[in-house]
């Protein structure tokens, strides 16, 4: 009964209609990359004195972001990757992700990127619901994650269909706690905890499911589309979730996933320059920091109005008062 209880409770979307209307963040400066492989750009964390960056369709390379001229260039690190462990997917998951790895390149399919103090980089597999960690010294290694954590999320609707996995991943600058966004059809935030080697689930590894549609940016249409997570940040103790059908930015409680406060980006994406074909040129990167936002647009290889057929970082202000403010 009190397992019903939880997952009753999680499937209770929260109400953003009671919150104000989101502040528009300043855009101060768009950075088109060369130099990534693939293409794809899907994650970035500031890493020691960087910009790393890293693309759906590479499993065996992290990018440092040479930010010295206007057009930003992507140094590759390359890796070798140990074999993944099994991933606790059903069959048929799986063997989807194979094909669409196999058949596009990307087998891995890393969505997300984040950094702890000592510059230890964790890239998060979609397609196999696994956290490899790059560390400053040694060898790439996975995560040992909690046998219970992929059975969780889908109990609560979450990491049901196919590329609607984990999309985004955060880590705190001690490396001692990790989170993951599952991206849609349910979306949601799971938390692990480090204990030694292995990581854990304290009080359960799900903080929060939830589905449904919301309205578009009016720059778009009237018409609803489903809620998702497209990447995550960790800042002064704060949750920050990428939200790319709403071109939003929001904070929330690292314990809950409870949204605090939300920042626009639509009026800096979508001006008619910006634009690109229906259903791409998605927002699929984020890092935070006091001075402001770094969003990542993963373009898929299609040119936008302005003829621009590279991936794209922004640069955004902080909000007024900083990222701490809650009214």
């Amino acid at each position: 009964m009190r397992r019903l209880c939880a997952l009753v409770l999680l499937a209770v979307t929260p109400v953003l209609a009671d919150m104000p209307a989101p502040a528009e963040l300043k855009l101060l400066g768009e950075h088109p990359v060369e130099g990534i492989v693939g293409g794809n750009l899907s994650g970035l964390a500031w890493c020691g004195d960087a910009l790393w960056a890293v693309s759906d369709r590479d499993d065996d390379r992290v990018y440092r972001l040479d930010a010295r001229e206007p057009v930003w260039r992507a140094e590759a690190e390359a890796f070798v990757v140990p074999p993944a462990p099994q991933a606790a997917l059903p069959w048929g998951l799986r063997m989807r992700s194979w094909i669409s790895g196999a058949a596009r390149g990307g087998e891995l399919d890393f969505e997300g990127l984040s950094c702890d103090a000592l510059g230890n980089r964790y890239l998060v597999s979609e397609s196999q619901a696994a956290v490899l960690l790059l560390p400053m010294a040694g060898a790439p290694q996975w995560l040992t994650l909690p046998d219970g954590l992929v059975r969780q999320a889908r109990a609560s609707g979450m990491l049901l269909h196919f590329n609607s996995l984990f999309e985004g991943i955060a880590v705190d600058a001690e490396g001692a706690r990790l989170w993951l966004a599952a991206e849609a059809q349910r979306r949601g935030l799971l938390v692990l905890h480090k204990q030694r080697s292995s990581w854990r689930c304290t009080g359960g590894c799900v903080l929060q499911s939830e589905g449904g549609s919301e309205p578009s940016p009016a720059q778009l249409s009237d018409e609803s589309a489903p809620v998702d997570y497209s990447g995550l940040a960790f800042f002064a103790e704060k949750l920050f979730t990428l939200e790319r059908q709403a071109h939003r930015i929001c904070r929330r409680k690292p314990s809950s996933g409870e949204v605090e406060r939300c920042w626009s980006f639509a009026a800096e994406a979508l001006t008619a320059e910006r634009r690109y074909p229906p259903s791409h040129g998605m927002a699929e990167a984020l890092w935070i920091d006091a001075e402001g936002a770094w969003i990542g647009v993963d373009n898929g290889g299609f040119e936008r109005a302005d003829g621009e057929q590279r991936p794209i970082i922004w640069r955004f202000a902080a909000p007024a008062g900083g990222w701490g403010q809650v009214k």
